[in-house]
């Protein structure tokens, strides 16, 4: 198993992802998005299993209105948008080789562990 926790610093549900897979004794690996972003393969990855970009989107994050997503037509246009403003992706992004969750998903993690 091969858990990868994308979060922000300040996120409390990517707190509690952290804490559920370091209280079950599941080693992850955690990464900031703000400092070092998703790759586009990763990207890529996680697109595919949650199905779509417009799952990735935090629509109360504060850069929403700033990265101008809400008006864009394309998918290809919103996930360039959101590789460029990271801090508008929905957290915690918790992937586990090629299956994906966005938000605090327990009950799909307990299948994976």
């Amino acid at each position: 198993m091969n858990i990868q926790i994308f979060g922000k610093a300040k996120c409390f549900d990517t707190k509690k992802a952290e804490r559920y897979f370091k209280e079950r004794g599941v080693k992850f690996q955690s990464v900031d998005l703000l400092r070092y972003g998703m790759s586009k393969g990763e990207f890529e990855s996680v697109r595919r299993a949650v199905g779509g970009v417009r799952a990735l989107v935090d629509e109360k994050s504060k850069d929403y209105d700033k990265s101008f997503i809400a008006y864009l037509a394309g998918e290809e246009n919103i996930a360039d948008k959101l590789m460029e403003y990271p801090s508008v992706l929905k957290t915690p992004i918790v992937r586990n080789g090629k299956q994906a969750t966005v938000g605090y998903c327990p009950d799909v993690w307990k299948e994976w562990t």
